[in-house]
């Protein structure tokens, strides 16, 4: 149940399949510039390996997804959110000229929880040495992988893209380690108790970046210049505040403990 596979994450390794997330390689001479036009996060500043929260937004300031950017050495690999995914790919195409592709070939699984290092440390040497929010390419199954250092759960942990046909093996793998398969009833309530959004419940294009309290997730300088997609309402909000904004709620009585 929905309870135990959390309590699971919080204690030990819980292994999830966010296959249904969209990954997509942007490749391109001025990709990074390109793709800073678009949001109101510093891209071009990211160094080799370093990753990246930010939003796109439309030219009211709402949200139109969030996603998480990687210098991955000779591209930008973006994900972004599954039910965004097709309009996602339609603004990109519609907004930039560098090369666009959905990497429709490759799972991606999220290992979570504070034993995932030790787990994943033992089908790939070195990853333990990544730091919150960094990347590097692994060999698992004798494949190479992508691995990131983050996650959704609160917890510290990895997301790993693998080629479709390794999955199966792989995860056997982790699960072999001491990885227990999640569902995703559980990552909600996980993210829901981190305090971490979820784009179509407290993330949507009817409320900006400083109604959504994520205002952190701006860069101070893009504000200085006002040169992102809907940066004058942004700016406005943040002279004058807003007439709503997200909060977080703590319950009382029984919780998941």
């Amino acid at each position: 149940g929905v309870k135990q596979e959390h309590i699971h994450t919080r204690k030990k390794a819980g292994l999830f399949d966010v296959s249904h997330m969209g990954q997509i390689c942007l490749k391109g001479d001025e990709v990074k510039d390109e793709l800073e036009n678009l949001v109101p996060s510093d891209i071009k500043s990211l160094n080799e390996g370093e990753m990246r929260y930010t939003l796109f937004l439309n030219k009211e300031g709402g949200i139109l997804d969030d996603l998480i950017v990687t210098n991955a050495g000779d591209h930008l690999f973006v994900v972004v959110n599954a039910a965004c995914r097709r309009k996602d790919i339609k603004f990109l195409r519609d907004n930039l000229r560098c090369d666009i592709e959905e990497l429709e070939d490759r799972a991606l699984m999220a290992l979570q929880g504070p034993a995932s290092e030790n787990v994943l440390e033992m089908l790939a040497p070195g990853v333990a040495d990544l730091k919150f929010m960094s990347s590097g390419e692994f060999s698992i199954c004798g494949a190479a992988c992508f691995i990131t250092r983050s996650g959704y759960t609160g917890e510290d942990g990895f997301e790993i893209s693998v080629e479709n046909e390794l999955a199966d093996k792989f995860t056997r793998k982790l699960i072999e380690k001491g990885a227990k398969l999640i569902g995703l009833g559980a990552r909600d309530t996980l993210r829901l108790e981190a305090g971490l959004c979820l784009y179509g419940h407290e993330l949507d294009k009817g409320k900006t970046p400083i109604e959504a309290n994520l205002k952190w997730a701006i860069s101070k300088e893009r504000i200085s210049k006002g040169d992102f997609i809907g940066s004058d309402i942004i700016i406005k909000q943040l002279n004058n505040g807003v007439q709503k904004v997200r909060v977080g709620i703590k319950p009382e009585g029984r919780i998941i403990d």
